[in-house]
């Protein structure tokens, strides 16, 4: 009988040597780890800034002197058509560079409060309920919110994907529709980055609204980006977009870009001092900054 065990003996070597090298490369950090989630606890919700801007510093002075439109005139204004005009110089006042990058700011606070009221309501109320587990390992959030009066049933689903977690929002309303997917998006399992996007309407299936969204909890940093998403609207491509970073002198952001006017305003500020400036051509006919203090009063410098 032939004898095996010169060969089991240099089998048993090789795949020796073959492990020596498989841990080897681990070490060398030329294997890298995929690092699996946890799918027996329910993902965790983005916070809620990664879903609604920050217009906080330019609302509390003064800008509910924007005109009272309605849900469907600003969402048509917005969305639709070019957004609206704004006075300019004197018809402001003395605080005329502040009032303008305010305005600015506060129509897109409106599409949140307003046009946006019932997406955004949901999303706020989802962090304070408890998740049930289903058996494709998803998570579901049930609950109702009221906005206007109006009762709604919401149901927020999380699930594990290859890229992180998968979210979609679906919302109910008694005799009028049924598990309408009013918003869905993405998330890493960290939490840093991901987006949004948002349907118009159960009665206009029509995509409306994308956000893109970045944050650094270490740092305290992030950025988050509203983009007009309607197919063959004017404004389709227009945008705002807030930065929080750690700047020295102006530490908040924001770019409003009207792609049927072509018009893009820079806004900065300190969050703390409320000193600022405002950049737009076409609004001030040149490309310099325009200034205000820590009273919002026009100045010429910082």
């Amino acid at each position: 009988m032939m004898n095996t065990k010169p060969y089991i003996k240099g089998l048993q070597s090789f795949l020796a040597f073959i492990l020596v090298v498989l841990v080897s490369a681990g070490c060398n950090g030329n294997i890298s780890k995929t690092t699996k989630p946890e799918t027996s606890k329910p993902p965790q919700i983005p916070p809620q800034s990664t879903f609604v801007m920050d217009f906080s510093d330019f609302i509390q002075n003064g800008t509910s002197s924007l005109p009272d439109y309605s849900p469907e005139v600003l969402m048509v204004s917005i969305f639709q058509e070019t957004t609206p005009a704004i006075a300019s110089g004197n018809a402001l006042g003395d605080r005329s560079n502040w009032s303008f990058a305010a305005l600015n700011v506060g129509f897109w606070n409106l599409v949140g409060l307003v046009g946006l009221a019932i997406p955004v309501a949901s999303f706020a109320a989802s962090v304070n309920q408890a998740p049930v587990k289903q058996p494709d390992n998803s998570w579901v959030w049930t609950y109702s919110i009221t906005v206007q009066e109006i009762t709604y049933t919401s149901e927020l689903h999380g699930k594990y994907i290859a890229s992180g977690i998968r979210w979609e929002m679906y919302i109910s309303k008694q005799n009028e529709y049924t598990d309408f997917l009013w918003y869905y998006g993405e998330s890493d399992l960290e939490g840093t980055r991901g987006y949004w996007i948002l349907k118009e309407k159960p009665s206009r299936l029509d995509d409306l609204l994308r956000i893109d969204w970045n944050r650094n909890p270490t740092t305290q940093t992030s950025d988050i980006k509203y983009t007009n998403i309607v197919t063959g609207g004017p404004e389709n491509g227009g945008y705002i977009s807030f930065i929080v970073s750690k700047d020295e002198h102006y530490n908040r952001a924001y770019t409003i870009y009207s792609k049927g006017k072509n018009e893009t305003t820079y806004i900065e500020w300190n969050y703390t001092s409320k000193i600022g400036r405002v950049k737009d051509q076409i609004h001030f006919s040149d490309t310099s900054w325009h200034y205000w203090d820590s009273s919002l009063k026009n100045t010429t410098g910082p």
